[in-house]
């Protein structure tokens, strides 16, 4: 299995920008469907942004033209560049592994990290 750890959450103002970063060890993430997704108190999860073993991208209708979703394979580590940040966004962030959203569904989710908090005010 691969363990994921998120960083680079905060507390920011609308309009401003933050860059997630998950860094992955015990497999490489090469060979594997990586999404973030995001899930506020009382709300449902929710996908953000997944990146194919090929580099093929989707967003959510939310985050097209604000959020970036990138790979560096050499840093085994997923990115998700957050731009125009609104207050709808504050929830808490992950990201996951070999879960190929939008197409897999909610039981595929088996391994992904801890979290890291974005809140916008």
């Amino acid at each position: 299995d691969v363990q994921l750890v998120e960083s680079g959450g905060g507390s920011v103002q609308a309009g401003g920008s933050l860059r997630l970063s998950c860094v992955a060890s015990g497999d490489t993430i090469s060979r594997y469907c990586m999404a973030w997704f995001r899930q506020a108190p009382g709300k449902e999860r929710e996908g953000v942004a997944a990146i194919d073993s090929r580099n093929g991208t989707a967003y959510a209708d939310s985050a097209t033209g604000r959020f970036t979703i990138s790979r560096d394979n050499t840093k085994n580590t997923l990115y998700l560049q957050m731009n125009s940040l609104k207050p709808e966004d504050t929830a808490m962030y992950y990201c996951a592994a070999d879960w190929c959203w939008p197409d897999a569904s909610a039981a595929d989710l088996t391994n992904r990290g801890q979290g890291t908090q974005v809140t916008v005010s």
